[in-house]
């Protein structure tokens, strides 16, 4: 078995907590998945897993050794695709991670303009938490990330492009008839959420303590919302038909105006096929991106 797949097997082992998880991962033997471990072990030269019951946990040697584990792999997937977008960037791939608003309501749009032009481009997307897609790039899992502004430290990395973003406090049309935003439910996204983390830091700033109810996706607080199960902080974007419609009241909010860009962020040396991809994205104005004031580049 070559490194790679033995590393590929410990993390899969670290993302199920066992090794029949990583073995129904891999679609390979326990006995593989076990052999592989066992054989990295030795060539690493101290226990990555230990008994533990029934089964096995990774040491501190082996949680720390997992999180290089999965930049190499990273890596070594986006050199294969860096080789293969310089020879040919038209049949190359892209991994694009979103968080899932962006999921939701820029990447559609983003990805059928430029498949319709660039059809012989594989797209992989990823969509999930802030807290998910961010460790991605770090990771080299992904190419392009579309999310809220990237984390402080997060080192080799380029900001290429940005859109508007405003996030406004909204409920149902009979909400606006004497609302008072302590007393109103807050509907909020799951943890590890941009939104979220956003709208708990507004409630601290209007020092109130509102009750709360979690629904877990962007989908659902807005649904909730239409029904008039409470207000919810969300993307004017991402509202704007049910605004239109009437379904939905933008409510007042007495603090300054929730700005929050959209950013497409990229390692710091990427694939012909991603660059071709930025190119696009900056090439049509009807898609709502410009160039990023200052490239973003960590190291």
């Amino acid at each position: 078995m070559t490194t790679n797949a033995r590393l590929r097997a410990l993390v899969e082992l670290a993302n199920s907590g066992s090794v029949r998880g990583a073995a129904e991962s891999l679609v390979v033997t326990e006995s593989a998945i076990s052999s592989a471990i066992g054989s990295l072990s030795a060539e690493v030269g101290v226990p990555l897993v230990d008994r533990h019951g029934r089964g096995v946990r990774l040491t501190p040697a082996g949680k720390r050794y997992v999180d290089y584990a999965r930049t190499i792999l990273g890596l070594h997937a986006e050199a294969i695709l860096a080789a293969h977008g310089e020879a040919d960037p038209e049949h190359g791939s892209i991994r694009l991670a979103a968080v899932t608003t962006a999921g939701e309501l820029l990447i559609p749009a983003l990805l059928a303009s430029f498949r319709s032009q660039y059809p012989g481009v594989d797209c992989k997307l990823e969509v999930a938490s802030r807290t998910a897609i961010w460790p991605m790039l770090a990771r080299h899992e992904a190419d392009v990330v579309v999310a809220g502004r990237p984390p402080s430290d997060l080192r080799q990395i380029q900001l290429r492009a940005v859109s508007p973003n405003t996030l406004v406090l909204v409920g149902s049309a009979d909400t606006h008839r004497g609302f008072e935003p302590a007393e109103a439910t807050w509907l909020l996204r799951e943890s590890g959420s941009g939104t979220r983390a956003t709208t708990m830091t507004l409630l601290e700033e209007l020092g109130i303590s509102p009750p709360q109810m979690v629904l877990g996706s962007h989908g659902a607080v807005v649904a909730a919302a239409v029904a008039g199960l409470g207000v919810t902080l969300v993307s004017r974007q991402a509202v704007h038909r049910e605004l239109q419609a009437g379904t939905l009241s933008e409510l007042p909010l007495h603090v300054e105006a929730l700005d929050r860009p959209w950013h497409v962020v990229t390692q710091s040396s990427s694939t012909g096929s991603t660059e071709l991809l930025i190119a696009h994205l900056l090439g049509r104005r009807d898609l709502g991106w410009r160039p990023a004031g200052n490239p973003l580049q960590s190291t």
